[in-house]
């Protein structure tokens, strides 16, 4: 199957270019922004540490495109773990899309939901297992997911 993309261009290339923010509003809003260190996922790294598996804090997985990044990456185990925010990758649960700009916001959506998307595939590629966790998951139950598919890669 033929993507029409050279090998040489990685898939973030071949995504659509994010809207620009539709008011000076919303591009402060979108600076302000937290892309790391947000009360989830720091919730979910200390059940991890209290389940005793070890992770790295926003790095590049091998195989991940370079300006792209896990939330929590287990080496051993290579696993990448998302803590996702409910509004910003579209829960199909909390998701209340703006009514103002609406247009711009679901072009703003949809482009990180197909981010997502893209990177769990370069990761199943690069033979990681992306694990995805919602913010609004009790941090305990999503830890404890993301070490089941650790101990399951490792083996045991």
């Amino acid at each position: 199957m033929s993507s029409g993309v050279a090998p040489s261009v990685r898939c973030m290339d071949a995504l659509p270019p994010t809207p620009a923010p539709s008011s000076e509003a919303a591009r402060r809003l979108l600076s302000r922004t937290k892309r790391r260190d947000t009360a989830p996922e720091i919730a979910v790294r200390r059940c991890l540490r209290e389940l005793g598996i070890g992770y790295r804090v926003d790095p590049t997985p091998e195989g991940l495109s370079r300006r792209r990044r896990a939330d929590i990456v287990i080496s051993r185990g290579r696993v990448a773990g998302f803590v996702d925010g409910c509004f910003w990758h579209s829960c199909p649960v909390h998701l209340h899309p703006p009514k103002a700009n609406a247009e711009w916001w679901r072009l703003k959506l949809a482009s990180v939901v197909e981010r997502d998307r893209d990177d769990d595939r370069q990761l199943l590629a690069a033979g990681w297992l992306p694990v995805r966790v919602w913010e609004h998951e009790d941090p305990a139950d999503a830890a404890l997911r993301i070490a089941l598919a650790v101990e399951d890669r490792r083996g045991r």
